[in-house]
């Protein structure tokens, strides 16, 4: 519909099958027509949401970072975030997608499992190099870029905050399937969120 309101707009999808992990089946296409059955759409359906064409670089490749948020109780909502993550890098230099690199997912795709497989995969002896690396490390370097880190970390505890109260009712129904009242046991999970 959006394109046909405005011809101008091209944008990639990136098309992630639900209840994949590792990689497993995620894909781009240049056209919404383009997604691929796995299956039936019933046995496996997809979440399908534009791709960031223009995304921050460094070292000219794309990467991600995964906090770790322990939610330990629901009411009261409490909620610990570590102070580091971890940022997972592609293995090839970013290139904006095009029908001819589209399925280049070692450029495209930060997934490890995928990108260990990449002959520029860097085993890090370092927090500051490597196909892995901290999110302190980016934060530093972010920092010496001029970016104002300590505003990007209180937006992004402001983002999983929000996330967490958007999901809570849902997770209340988990919880209270799970553990009901008065069982004993352990009464905390942890919830982790991928930022990308």
């Amino acid at each position: 519909m959006m394109k046909d309101s405005d011809p101008s707009w091209k944008p990639t999808f990136i098309v992630k099958p639900d209840g994949g992990c590792q990689g497993d089946g995620i894909y781009l296409i240049k056209d919404p027509s383009d997604i691929r059955l796995t299956g039936s759409i019933q046995s496996r359906p997809a979440v399908l949401q534009e791709y960031i064409c223009k995304p921050l670089l460094v070292d000219k490749l794309k990467f991600d970072i995964r906090l770790y948020v322990l939610l330990k109780s629901l009411e009261p909502l409490e909620i610990y975030i570590a102070k580091d993550g971890l940022s997972r890098f592609c293995t090839e230099p970013y290139q904006e997608p095009t029908l001819k690199n589209l399925h280049q997912v070692f450029m495209h795709l930060t997934n490890y499992s995928l990108n260990i497989h990449s002959g520029n995969f860097i085993h890090s002896d370092s927090v500051n190099t490597g196909s892995k690396r901290t999110f302190s490390s980016i934060l530093c370097r972010l920092s010496s870029r001029g970016a104002d880190v300590k505003k990007l970390w209180s937006d992004i505890i402001s983002l999983v905050i929000k996330t967490i109260i958007a999901l809570t009712p849902e997770l209340k129904v988990y919880y209270q399937s799970d553990i009901p009242a008065g069982k004993p046991g352990p009464t905390c999970f942890q919830v982790i969120i991928n930022c990308v």
